[in-house]
């Protein structure tokens, strides 16, 4: 398995990707049975597991149940270095470039590097770009870095367009988890107008209809998380209109 070919292979296509965000922290193995199950029948196309902080929650035990229960490619999303298990298929290595924050943008890659070598994970690099959300969101306290105002879509294309020169594979615009307002739609397809790599989007993406208004404007992959912790039925509608919408 590739997963970064197989994300070319969907955005050369046109082809809209969707990925159940899992917090360790939130789920049990009564939840996470649940999970699996709707995002198996609705064909999810990736879980996303990790978190800005885990607390109580085990990210290998996570994974590994999943794996256990489902055939979905499993890739970590670390809020930290420690969130490494090679039970994963893969793994965002997320450099914060929208922030000035050294640690998030090398420093915590370093201290990781060794156990990434020898993990066996595939290993996306990923251009992290948060965005203003108009709260402050778990993300943004724990990175201690400001988010891109929503109004500056100059600079997050900029900052995009940078993290592509740079080399990294994918690029992941996120408002944060527990968002008020979502990445909007004017900055979307700026900024997927202006990279040629996969954009995946993020934070505060509630409803079908605001997840394919997003893939319309130019986003390969929509992540969601909060609303389907509260009501895992959404898993079917959304991936519907995710992979309703062809460009």
């Amino acid at each position: 398995m590739n997963i970064y070919q197989n994300l070319i292979e969907a955005k050369s296509k046109g082809r809209k990707l969707l990925a159940i965000l899992v917090d360790p922290d939130k789920v049990n193995e009564a939840s996470l049975l649940k999970l699996a199950t709707e995002c198996t029948k609705n064909n999810v196309d990736y879980l996303f597991v990790g978190g800005s902080l885990l607390t109580n929650g085990d990210l290998g035990k996570t994974i590994r149940f999943l794996k256990n229960n489902c055939t979905i490619p499993i890739i970590i999303f670390p809020g930290s270095h420690q969130q490494v298990d090679s039970s994963a298929d893969g793994i965002l290595l997320l450099s914060l470039i929208s922030g000035r924050n050294p640690d998030l943008l090398i420093g915590q890659h370093v201290i990781a590097a060794p156990n990434l070598k020898t993990s066996g994970l595939e290993i996306l690099s990923t251009g992290y770009l948060l965005i203003e959300s108009g709260n402050i969101t778990t993300v943004q306290y724990v990175s201690n870095t400001s988010p891109i105002p929503a109004s500056k879509i100059d600079i997050a294309v900029c900052t995009a367009l940078a993290g592509e020169q740079l080399g990294l594979k994918l690029i992941f615009a996120e408002a944060g988890s527990g968002a008020k307002n979502p990445v909007s739609l004017t900055m979307i397809k700026a900024i997927s107008g202006n990279i040629s790599i996969p954009l995946i989007v993020g934070g505060g993406i509630r409803t079908p209809e605001k997840a394919a208004a997003n893939c319309v404007a130019g986003a390969d992959l929509i992540v969601i998380g909060n609303c389907v912790e509260e009501d895992v039925s959404l898993i079917g509608a959304i991936a519907k209109a995710v992979h309703s919408v062809s460009l």
